[in-house]
């Protein structure tokens, strides 16, 4: 099985993108995906942050 792209969300309200099998996400962590390449995940992570649900990365 290969793995996918998934958008986490840190402790510090940052979203980090991973690659990930399926079975590492864990279900009271707060995150999204799964994204089938880093570029849909970056598009969708700067969503995220122009809504106000992740703070952008210094």
């Amino acid at each position: 099985m290969s793995n996918t792209w998934y958008i986490i969300k840190t402790e510090k309200e940052q979203c980090e993108i991973l690659e990930l099998d399926s079975n590492q996400v864990r279900e009271d962590t707060n995150y999204w995906g799964p994204f089938s390449s880093k570029e849909e995940a970056i598009a969708r992570r700067v969503g995220l942050i122009r809504a106000g649900k992740c703070k952008p990365q210094l």
